[in-house]
This record gives C-alpha cells, sequence and structure tokens, in this order.
C-alpha cells in the first residue's frame, strides 16, 4: 500500500517544470513560511502570559517530536529513503533515515499548538503541513508511512505538552476563578 501510494503521487515528478517547481518549494521552502507564520501568531498574541505559554509549549513540543522521538525511532528502526530504495534522483537533496518524517513530526506537532490556542489558525496550519508532507512525497524523499507515521510522533509529543504545560495551567486558571468567588 505504501509503494502504490508513494508511486501515485511520485508519478507526477518530472513530468511538468512547473509542478516540480511547486512540489520543491512546497517540500523545501514553505516550513520556513510556517516558521514566519508562528512569529506572526505569537506577535498577534496580546496577552503576555498567554504568550509564554504558546511559546514555551512551541519549543517544547519541537523538542520532544524533533529532538526526541524522531531520534530515538531512527536510532532502532533505520528506513531508506524512496530515492535509495527504488533508485531514482529525487527533486531535492536527503541523506538521513526516512521513518518518521522530521518535518511532518515538527510541523505536525506546531500545528497542534497552534489548534490548541486558536482553531482557525490551526486548520490553516494543518493544511498547509499537509501539502509539505504530500510534496515530499512528490519529490521522493518520504513514504506515505513516514508522514504518517511523523504526524503520530507530533501527536504524542503534543499529547505530552498538553500534559505537562496546557492542562496545568488550566488547573491553575480554574482554581484562580473559584479563589474570587
Amino acid at each position: 500500500m505504501d509503494l502504490f501510494i508513494f508511486q501515485s503521487i511520485h508519478s507526477f515528478a518530472d513530468k511538468f517544470k512547473i509542478l516540480d517547481f511547486f512540489g520543491v518549494f512546497l517540500a523545501d521552502y514553505l516550513p520556513y513560511l510556517l516558521f514566519i507564520a508562528v512569529l506572526v501568531f505569537l506577535w498577534r498574541e496580546k496577552l503576555k502570559k498567554r504568550k509564554l505559554i504558546i511559546l514555551f509549549s512551541l519549543v517544547l513540543a519541537v523538542i520532544i517530536s524533533w529532538g526526541f522521538l524522531v531520534d530515538v525511532i531512527r536510532f532502532f528502526y533505520d528506513r531508506p529513503r524512496p530515492f535509495l530504495t527504488l533508485s531514482f534522483v529525487p527533486l531535492i537533496d536527503e541523506s538521513s533515515p526516512s521513518f518518521p518524517s522530521r518535518h511532518a513530526a515538527v510541523l505536525f506537532a506546531v500545528a497542534f499548538v497552534i489548534f490548541s490556542f486558536n482553531k482557525k489558525w490551526g486548520y490553516w496550519f494543518f493544511g498547509l503541513v499537509f501539502l509539505v508532507g504530500l510534496a515530499r512525497i512528490f519529490v521522493g524523499v518520504h513514504w506515505p508511512s513516514d508522514i504518517l507515521g511523523g504526524f503520530v510522533t507530533a501527536l504524542l509529543s503534543f499529547l505530552i505538552v498538553n500534559k505537562l504545560i496546557l492542562q496545568t495551567e488550566e488547573d491553575k486558571e480554574i482554581n484562580l476563578s473559584k479563589i474570587g468567588e
């Protein structure tokens, strides 16, 4: 199934220059624009305490997903990238193991955090991160299950952040509101 979905998406690569351009842009450059969007999201937040909670949640989610979970999984499971397995030249260069997708893990973790604070921004982030994942399959550097693995890794990191920071912060706010009664 992984191979079938990969070939269905990647089969459009190297057919049209404009499609290749958009694929490379989405796979390689859109993550940088999403980082800028996170900065804009933080800048628009008016409450300083809330802004710090969002920032800390984002940083911790990225550290857990990128710096811990992805590396632990890759230590035990060194999956080669599609272009190595199927012997073709990808549209972008990548050299690390394929599973799970670090891009998907980090970007979906950010999307989960953003969504927990602002649904409208969160939907946009999820949509754009999905496009990044699709594009990374298109350019030939990830299997579909790599993107799915990145999504699950991101969800796990978000759940940890939610338990450590967000729920604790909600409990504090509830307790403070009861004191005022």
